[in-house]
């Protein structure tokens, strides 16, 4: 079986080479080997292609660094991964030994292999092994058909924004279709062309012994075109981030790590519209905590208040002022109930616990 591509080499580039060094050692060597310029050198053609497909993983993020987990499983061959074993023990070449013979299908779990997540669905992102991971189910995803990922945003709420709820605006940075070239990536329409790699068809198919693997073309991303002229605005990505500013309607009861959906709010590439995951992050408060539905705080008092008693007014969450009777001898670190005047929830309302301390 073939040995995986080295692209980092074929781009004469260092593994922790920037985007930059990436896009412009492609510009030269695609310059050098394009077709056009060496009509009829078989060996230019093919050294063009090689120049294209590593540039189209090593130019995109997400597939650089799904190609980087890969280099590191120990420079495989393709569909040959001896000496790495899953949590049922089994060595991951039986997998692939077994594979396509008598119907035998191998039943153990990828998922959470140390240090690279679900490995099955990293090598889906590569290979298209039908149901060889599970499930019974096939992969019908098209050429040319990229999975959006979840796109989610962290937001910082105010604390009280937070427990009480209502309508907020929320900036949040964004990827946006770029308008200098309506998401192609190219400067002009002249500045994309057929995939040399995939000859425009968007996949690849290699035999693999008894059996074919079809996946979509990596220099392309599944597209069929090759962006040769970047556009100068989004650098050949088709889309650019933007800060935009929504309308929200804040739940009562929000806190950390709580999720918001907004329904197609951002417009990628392509066109289509994709929701957008708001992943909030309260902000502490001065004088509150807050523990589940509960809210708790702490009001200093002198040895002469805890001794003969008092009186005190003290803030809550709903911003109004409560007033609550010390009584006489009143201990240092006593703790007083406020009944429903905690945080509005869908599993109910909680209350709020005042605890009094000496003032130093």
């Amino acid at each position: 079986m073939p040995q995986m591509k080295d692209y980092y080499k074929i781009l004469g580039v260092s593994e922790s080479a920037s985007a930059d060094e990436i896009k412009r050692a492609y510009r030269e060597l695609a310059k050098k080997y394009h077709p056009d310029r060496n009509p009829g050198d078989k060996n230019a053609e093919e050294r063009f292609k090689e120049i294209s497909e590593a540039y189209g993983v090593l130019s995109d993020p997400q597939k650089r660094a799904q190609y980087d987990q890969m280099r590191r499983l120990g420079a495989f061959e393709y569909g040959n991964f001896r000496g790495y074993r899953g949590f049922d023990g089994r060595d991951f070449s039986d997998v692939f030994r077994n594979f396509g013979q008598g119907g035998r299908q191998y039943t153990g779990s990828f998922q959470n292999f140390p240090g690279f997540g679900d490995l099955g669905e990293l090598l889906r992102q590569f290979f298209d092994f039908g149901d060889l991971f599970g499930g019974g189910q096939t992969s019908t995803r098209r050429p040319g058909t990229e999975r959006k990922q979840q796109l989610e945003v962290e937001v910082e709420l105010p604390f009280l924004t937070a427990a009480r709820g209502g309508e907020v605006t929320i900036t949040a940075n964004v990827p946006e279709r770029c308008d200098a070239c309506g998401g192609s990536g190219a400067r002009s329409p002249a500045g994309v062309q057929r995939c040399q790699v995939c000859g425009g068809t968007g996949k690849v198919v290699q035999n693999q012994g008894v059996f074919a693997i079809s996946q979509p073309c990596v220099a392309c991303g599944g597209t069929g075109k090759i962006v040769t002229d970047p556009c100068p605005k989004c650098h050949g990505r088709g889309e650019v981030t933007v800060t935009k500013k929504f309308a929200v309607e804040i739940p009562p009861g929000t806190d950390t790590g709580s999720r918001l959906r907004l329904r197609k709010a951002v417009r990628r590439k392509d066109g289509s519209r994709q929701d957008l995951i708001l992943r909030f992050r309260v902000k502490p408060h001065p004088f509150f905590q807050r523990r589940g539905k509960d809210i708790t705080c702490e009001v200093p008092l002198t040895a002469e208040q805890l001794e003969k008693g008092t009186r005190v007014r003290v803030n809550t969450v709903r911003g109004k002022k409560v007033e609550i009777r010390i009584p006489p001898g009143t201990k240092d670190g006593a703790v007083f109930r406020l009944p429903g005047m905690g945080v509005r929830t869908k599993k109910g309302t909680g209350d709020q616990y005042v605890k009094v301390r000496l003032r130093g």
